[in-house]
Parts: structure tokens; sequence; C-alpha cells
């Protein structure tokens, strides 16, 4: 009896947590298809807010903003990536009380105030006369994300066997030989997996970006020109349906990628 009352008390509790989280993504959703700002459905169900993405008087300003959203995520994941896995690497091999001291100041950017951040590249920027614009937002964006590749990649390391890197060393492999042919691709989920991390804080930052990208440029990203127009009039129909399309594309990568795990596992296990 006490296991059963247990066992409904715990799934209660995740159907609560469930609820809180993801309730209000699928009334954001629901409501795209209304086409009001007032959550009401007086015109019915429409796609009139998803053409609007395209035919609105705003959609060139809304296009240009997805575009430097996506060019700066791009190349500042990929960037942050590559010296991410490699930081890992160096961090993995140091010394006991070294690797602590560098993986807890790994961890400041993560645990730091995100304002007290950008600032702090702000300041950074303007002591050595970085030209304004898409140079100081990437070198920006590198910097916060790159700590999220390591994390990502570091537990990779610790659970992989570190015979089998000796062994390449023994068999002739230069250390550079053995790192890319035997280390990465064991620990190619971990970056894979960091990279998606660092695309999507990447492409999530507002923060860092708004105080950043210079008022002078005219540059926006997706969360920049998110703010500057709903200032001025409010969340229009059509911000819901942006909404609910990025929410789409993020599930989607999620259950993908999990996917492809879960398949890659069966694999190897029926190949035992």
């Amino acid at each position: 009896m006490v296991k059963k009352i247990r066992s409904f008390f715990e799934k209660f509790y995740l159907l609560v947590i469930l609820v809180i989280l993801y309730a209000p993504i699928v009334l954001l959703v629901v409501y795209s298809f209304s086409n009001s700002s007032n959550f009401n459905f007086d015109q019915g169900f429409t796609f009139e807010a998803y053409r609007a993405i395209f035919t609105s008087d705003k959609s060139p300003e809304l296009w240009a903003a997805i575009g430097n959203t996506f060019l700066i995520a791009a190349i500042s994941s990929v960037v942050a990536t590559v010296m991410g896995t490699f930081a890992a690497i160096g961090i993995f091999n140091l010394g006991r009380r070294t690797r602590r001291i560098v993986e807890n100041v790994n961890q400041f950017p993560i645990i730091n105030s995100e304002i007290v951040m950008a600032v702090s590249l702000m300041i950074f920027f303007v002591t050595f006369a970085f030209p304004e614009g898409y140079l100081r937002l990437i070198i920006a964006h590198i910097a916060f994300c790159t700590p999220y590749v390591v994390l990502s990649v570091l537990p990779k390391l610790e659970s992989m066997d570190p015979n089998i890197y000796e062994a390449a060393l023994d068999l002739g492999a230069n250390p550079m030989k053995a790192m890319t042919k035997v280390m990465i691709p064991i620990i190619t989920p971990g970056i894979f997996s960091g990279f998606i991390m660092a695309f999507l804080m990447s492409m999530d930052d507002f923060i860092i970006t708004q105080i950043n990208k210079g008022a002078a440029t005219g540059i926006n990203t997706l969360s920049t020109y998110i703010y500057s127009d709903a200032r001025v009039q409010g969340l229009e129909p059509f911000w819901y349906a942006i909404f609910s399309i990025i929410f789409i594309i993020i599930l989607a990568t999620v259950f993908g990628t999990n996917i492809y795990k879960v398949s890659k596992q069966k694999k190897k296990q029926e190949a035992k």
C-alpha cells in the first residue's frame, strides 16, 4: 500500500512539473493560430499570423534579424566548439590540483551574472578599440559559449578508457594523430552536444548582444529585434507564430539527437 501511494505521488509530482514547464508553451502554439494579441479566437482558427511573417511591413527587418542570429550563432558555436574541445582535452591532462583550479575558472562565466559579463566585455572592447558590429558580437558569443562546450566534453573524456590512447601511442601514432584518430572520435557525442548547446545559447542571448552590438550599427538579432519592436507596439500576433516555429525546431532537434543516440546504442548492442 505504501509503495502504491509513493508511486502515485511520484507520478503526480512529475505531472505537475511537466504541466508547469510545458503548458505555457502549448498555449503559445495554440494562440499562434488565433491571429490576435488578446488571446481569443474571434477570427477563428487561421494561419494569418504565419503568413504575416512573410507579408508584414516588418518582414525585411525581421528576416535580417533572423539572418544575423543564425550567422552569429553558426560562427561563434563552431569556433567555441573547436576551442572548447581542445581546452577540455588540455584540462583533462592537467594535474589534479591544477585541473580543479582551471575547471573552477571555466565555470565563472556560467555562474556569473550575465549583465556583469556583458558590461565587462563592453569595457574590454572599448579599451582595446574593437570596431563595433559583428566582430564584437562574435567574440562576445564565443567567450560565453566556450565554457559550455568544455563542460559537455569533459565527462566524455572522463568516461573514455585511457588505455586506448596509450595503445595508439605504443603502436606508433604521434600524439596529434592519436588525438585526432582515436580520442576525438570517441568523444564526438560530447562535442556534438557542446555544439548544439553553444548554438542554442548564442541564438537565445539578449543581454550580451544588446549591450555590445553598438547603437549606430543597426545590427539586430532576433532577441534584440523582438525587444525593440515589443517595447513600441507590444507583441503582435506574428511573434507568437515565430516563437512556435522556434520551439518546434528546437524540439525536433532534441528528439532527433536523442533518437540518433538510442539507435546508435542499439546497433552497438546488436553488434556485440
